[in-house]
């Protein structure tokens, strides 16, 4: 395989072979959760990764027009709800046409200063640790707080525009 060099290249062709590319990376789907001026505030989200285990932080990516963004910029502590396969339906309520406080109308929400999912795979609770911005998006640090294990891994995978499965083998 070869690749064609980047240099000379229109800033719009690089990022369409590059949003092209990043369809072939399978991601584990979460919801971002956090509180801000009293709301609670929930968003479907893959761009989500480890940071450091010294200390413990993580970081999110969020688009400047979602409308979460606000409560990050303002420096709102969050939960990252990692989800299972048979939660398909909460992520595809919080990415799409439902709004605001409806998000939570499906799954079992524990209403803590910062609201969080029951039964998801795994949920970390998040300091705001600090943040950049960088093109369209703001990259957050959270300083990891807590962590929350429930059931079997099995996670909701996304890539190339569809919801999937993997399968864990040990040796």
């Amino acid at each position: 395989m070869s690749v064609a060099p980047a240099i000379g290249r229109p800033e719009a062709v690089l990022a369409e072979a590059m949003a092209q590319a990043m369809r072939r990376l399978a991601k584990s789907v979460c919801i971002v959760t956090t509180r801000h001026e009293g709301q609670r505030m929930a968003m479907a989200a893959t761009a989500i990764d480890s940071l450091s285990l010294d200390p413990p932080s993580l970081l999110v990516c969020i688009n400047k027009t979602a409308s979460i963004f606000p409560a990050f910029s303002a420096k709102a502590d969050f939960n990252i709800n990692i989800l299972s396969q048979a939660q398909q339906h909460l992520a595809n309520r919080c990415n799409g046409p439902v709004k605001g406080e409806a998000r939570f109308g499906e799954g079992v929400w524990i209403d803590d200063e910062v609201p969080w999912l029951s039964d998801a795979q795994a949920v970390v609770c998040c300091r705001h640790d600090g943040d950049f911005h960088y093109g369209t998006h703001g990259v957050f640090i959270g300083r990891v707080l807590g962590v929350r294990l429930h059931g079997d891994v099995d996670p909701l995978i996304y890539a190339d525009g569809l919801y999937g499965s993997t399968v864990l083998r040990r040796p």
